[in-house]
């Protein structure tokens, strides 16, 4: 896995926001595993490692775009492993999301608005334990041709006001978080 890869995790790990006690943990969670440019970026590394993913909202920020994850079963915003080619978070969560979606997006501008997820994983996803996600906000028009990939069962935009009950733990939060992100 590239070492640029492994420095802009921990550029974002160290970056991240952290204006609430969920934040602030969430951070010093991430920096145990990143306490330098050689934390767990690979499946490879370990058990516990980084992901990538993308929260997608529409122009008017008042809906998202979620995949029903087949392994999962629950809805779930587009993400999954770092791969080699992937040259940054962004570039990984944007290649999630065009290979479970079918949306393709040309790059994201900096500063990026994101937050950091470390959730545990049931015995269906193998030998992952947790996956420490980044996840990165993007908008896109919901006019955007959809595609199911394999990994899923569906694609659908829903609500954020109005999300489907078979979420993970905490998601609800998380959508919110980066979308008030992006508002400001």
């Amino acid at each position: 896995m590239s070492g640029e890869l492994a420095a802009d995790v921990r550029r974002l790990v160290l970056g991240a926001a952290a204006v609430s006690d969920h934040e602030r943990a969430a951070r010093a969670d991430f920096t145990t595993f990143f306490p330098d440019e050689h934390g767990p970026v690979s499946r490879d590394d370990g058990p516990d490692h980084a992901t990538a993913s993308a929260l997608v909202f529409d122009p008017t920020l008042t809906r998202t775009l979620l995949v029903f994850h087949a392994k999962g079963q629950f809805w779930v915003q587009p993400g999954g492993h770092l791969e080699s080619g992937d040259a940054s978070i962004a570039d990984a969560a944007l290649r999630e999301l065009r290979e479970e979606t079918g949306v393709v997006v040309s790059g994201l501008v900096e500063p990026l608005a994101y937050d950091l997820d470390h959730h545990g994983l049931s015995s269906a996803f193998g030998r992952c334990s947790s996956h420490l996600d980044i996840g990165v906000a993007v908008v896109v028009s919901e006019d955007a041709a959809l595609i199911v990939s394999d990994e899923s069962e569906d694609v659908r935009w829903w609500p954020i006001d109005a999300l489907p009950d078979q979420v993970p733990p905490g998601f609800d939060d998380r959508v919110r978080r980066l979308h008030d992100r992006l508002l400001r």
